[in-house]
């Protein structure tokens, strides 16, 4: 059984159908991303295999959680190389995804990506969530924010909430341990938006470690002094 097959037999049982045309499309991926990764840093795993697991299966476990198919659109917060928003994309091809990173270089290779796999509605965007959570057209637009960033839930919730309109969700892509960010994360979720939580754990194929996804569901509107200034959530978090 070649990787390709492997992913969708592993996402079968969520109801998503990954066609022939689809798993060509995570085959390119992964070739760009190696490709890519020889001249700047985009990812630490490289073995085809891991790369499968760990990014793209990682990446789809959100349509274990929610409704993918109805939502419309979604906004990925510090997207690095693409995760999870490019194989949601792949996956989901009527979504309209916009991938946000800070770093130049990584969204010319999402640029790239997106180019080379044909990929539409998607927009790669050089830029800071600070910033472009107050413009007008992406403040409270989005039915999904994503963020699989290493910053604690405190501090991305003020990055991400802002972005989701009310009664959208926002998920939170995390490793093992959670409990003490997720207290330290209350005062920030209700104050951005009187946040419900569900925490979902599951482990990764092939032993390859334990995940959770933190499901938000936003209930009302984002207070519009947030997210603050560049540097201040992660100073002085919301309490």
């Amino acid at each position: 059984m070649n990787v390709g097959e492997w992913l969708q037999k592993q996402v079968d049982s969520w109801g998503v159908r990954l066609s022939d045309q689809q798993l060509k499309q995570f085959h390119q991926y992964y070739e760009l991303l190696i490709e890519w990764n020889r001249v700047m840093n985009l990812t630490g795993i490289t073995e085809e295999k891991e790369v499968y697991v760990k990014h793209f299966y990682d990446s789809l476990t959100l349509a274990r959680v929610l409704p993918v198919n109805s939502l419309q659109s979604m906004i990925d917060v510090g997207t690095g190389a693409g995760f999870p928003g490019i194989p949601l994309k792949i996956a989901f091809p009527h979504l309209q995804v916009v991938l946000l990173d800070s770093l130049k270089k990584r969204v010319g290779f999402l640029e790239e990506v997106c180019q080379e796999l044909g990929l539409t509605e998607v927009k790669c965007i050089h830029g800071r969530a600070e910033e472009f959570a107050h413009k007008k057209e992406f403040r409270q637009s989005f039915d999904l924010a994503t963020a699989r960033a290493v910053a604690k839930l405190n501090v991305l919730s003020e990055y991400c909430l802002p972005f989701v309109k009310v009664n959208g969700w926002f998920i939170a892509m995390k490793g093992m341990e959670i409990s003490e960010e997720v207290t330290e994360a209350k005062p920030a979720l209700h104050k951005l938006g009187k946040v419900s939580m569900e925490k979902v754990k599951f482990s990764l194929p092939e032993e390859m470690g334990e995940r959770h996804l933190l499901v938000m569901k936003k209930r009302d509107n984002s207070p519009k002094q947030y997210p603050r200034k560049a540097g201040m959530p992660t100073k002085q978090p919301i309490q």
